[in-house]
């Protein structure tokens, strides 16, 4: 594991478990401190923690739900803990058994909207807020890892026309990230 990076923190949302994992534990060779976030299931996170920590790097995992305020803020005021927050990877997200939209109610939809576009909001948010020069930060580092990303691709993703959300909000967010850049970027932030 290469030395790491100074007081370089990077969240990543579902990271115990596929993309996030994987992605946690290149963060990690890359010499960042990693916040690995899971919803239900400790021991896949831990595993990951478990697999950086054995190669020299920093981890901790850390339970909460995206789709919920407080639980986000905590989740970033754990990642503090490590050092001063450099990035966030938002890949947390949930997928519902695919149904033809007729088939629908609006509990599902409402689920699958509230993970997958409102977490990615709050989880962005927080990320600016500790991240930001304008509030104090130090903006993000200029490594793979130094920004705000979200993935946009998964299982199940390629899709169905009759599964709509999943393509629905898969715009949102890309629209809600494109918004982000430039308006962090008119603050001067554009390291973000």
């Amino acid at each position: 594991m290469p030395r790491r990076f100074e007081d370089k923190v990077v969240v990543i949302t579902g990271g115990s478990r596929g993309i996030g994992a994987a992605t946690a534990l290149l963060a990690a060779r890359q010499g960042y401190a990693v916040c690995v976030n899971y919803l239900q299931q400790k021991a896949p996170a831990q595993a990951v923690v478990d697999a950086i920590t054995a190669q020299g790097g920093t981890a901790v995992a850390v339970q909460a739900d995206v789709a919920q305020e407080d639980p986000v803020r905590q989740l970033f005021d754990a990642a503090a803990q490590l050092g001063t927050l450099r990035g966030l990877v938002n890949n947390a997200g949930i997928l519902e058994r695919q149904a033809r939209v007729q088939d629908m109610d609006a509990a599902r939809i409402a689920r699958v909207l509230q993970t997958n576009v409102v977490g990615s909001f709050l989880c962005a948010r927080e990320a600016v807020r500790r991240m930001s020069t304008r509030h104090g930060g130090q903006g993000g580092d200029h490594r793979r890892f130094g920004r705000i990303t979200t993935v946009l691709v998964g299982r199940g993703f390629a899709a169905d026309v009759a599964d709509r959300p999943r393509k629905d909000f898969r715009h949102q967010v890309r629209g809600f990230i494109g918004r982000l850049h430039d308006q962090v970027a008119a603050v001067g932030d554009r390291e973000l």
